[in-house]
């Protein structure tokens, strides 16, 4: 029986299919994420806490629907799928530092109010290679190391939109040869890496503190959406560069048609992520008999 009633599947072409399909799961990401942020709202215990929350379980929906326009249009220009990917990643940037605020916040730290518990002072962080050959290889924690590490995370908040304004407008005017597209992956790349070298390194250092709050499913819920859409899409140029990915279509070019793929495929994926920030980002701390239990935890 056809989950589509008076609609026969059997005689759609496989355009229309995939773009049916792709809703679906889209509406599935959006059900999932609707049902926890509304959760949040009735147990509103910790604004501050929570709101960062929601800006980070809402990256799921938001990356869906911004590859189903993409899809919707699968003739677009460059820059208009240039500007898609933009807002992905500037909420990206944003969700980041987002994310090591929460961790801030659980931890009780207030870097602008210069609030650090003794009992985390002058514990030792180690910085890995290449970080290492810029900066001490040991270094106790103190109120500056821990702005410094917020530091790290924000850069990216300012350095991402910064740079798709840029290629954007260098794209309308014409100016955009690929050395300068490949200055700007460097830029990013170096960007995000330092953004989540910070997120881990603060982990390494509190994860004994941060336990109760499951940082770890928190963490890789970001970066699992992060690491997918950017390896997929290397991987896809990859596959278009060596001519695996081929266009049949006089309409549609390989670069259209390898844009539908990676469309498709996050689509796919913010449905998997939205199903796994249920549990990530439960609303337990915060609600009745569960928050009683989650702080004897903590304790």
């Amino acid at each position: 029986m056809s989950p589509f009633p008076g609609m026969d599947l059997s005689k759609m072409d496989p355009a229309t299919l995939t773009l049916l399909g792709a809703a679906c799961c889209v509406m599935l990401s959006m059900h999932f994420t609707v049902q926890l942020v509304s959760q949040h709202l009735f147990y509103w215990k910790n604004p501050k806490e929570q709101k960062a929350i929601l800006i980070i379980v809402l990256m799921a929906p938001l990356y869906a629907i911004d590859s189903f326009v993409g899809l919707l249009d699968i003739q677009g220009s460059k820059t208009f799928f240039t500007f898609l990917d933009a807002v992905k990643e500037c909420y990206e940037a944003l969700v980041i530092a987002k994310f090591m605020a929460l961790m801030y916040s659980y931890l009780n730290i207030s870097i602008s109010k210069n609030i650090v518990p003794d009992e985390i002072k002058g514990r030792v962080l180690h910085h890995s290679f290449p970080v290492s050959l810029f900066l001490p290889r040991t270094v106790r924690l103190e109120h500056k190391t821990l702005k410094l590490l917020k530091y790290w995370t924000w850069q990216f908040v300012v350095v991402r939109p910064v740079c798709s304004i840029l290629i954007i407008t260098l794209q309308l005017l014409g100016l955009y040869p690929s050395w300068v597209s490949w200055t700007f992956t460097i830029i990013l790349n170096f960007s995000v890496s330092m953004a989540l070298y910070a997120l881990v390194l603060f982990y390494h250092l509190f994860a004994k503190e941060l336990a109760p709050h499951k940082p770890l499913a928190k963490f890789l819920c970001i970066k699992g959406i992060v690491f997918f859409s950017f390896w997929q899409g290397f991987a896809l140029d990859v596959l278009a560069a060596v001519g695996v990915i081929q266009s049949h279509h006089f309409w549609l070019d390989t670069e259209h048609i390898q844009e539908a793929i990676q469309n498709v495929l996050v689509i796919l994926e913010m449905v998997v992520f939205s199903v796994l920030q249920q549990y990530a980002y439960h609303v337990a701390p915060y609600s009745g008999d569960d928050r009683a239990k989650f702080e004897k935890k903590n304790e």
